[in-house]
């Protein structure tokens, strides 16, 4: 996966895959460019105290997007 500076930016950022202890709610979208890139930054809503990271399907499992 691919990730974008910024808007219209070919920089690409590297990823780094942690374990993860806490969860958290994010703001995301999934418009990706044709290069590949996602077009919109995701963002950090929340903390997420009262879900275990156990209870949180892997990226590209589960169901759509939780309402609320």
């Amino acid at each position: 996966m691919r990730f974008a500076a910024s808007w219209g930016s070919r920089n690409v950022l590297d990823a780094l895959r942690v374990r993860p202890e806490m969860a958290a709610e994010i703001s995301a979208d999934r418009a990706i460019d044709r290069g590949g890139v996602y077009r919109h930054p995701v963002r950090f809503q929340r903390l997420r105290l009262d879900v275990g990271v156990e209870d949180v399907p892997l990226l590209g499992q589960g169901g759509a997007a939780a309402a609320g």
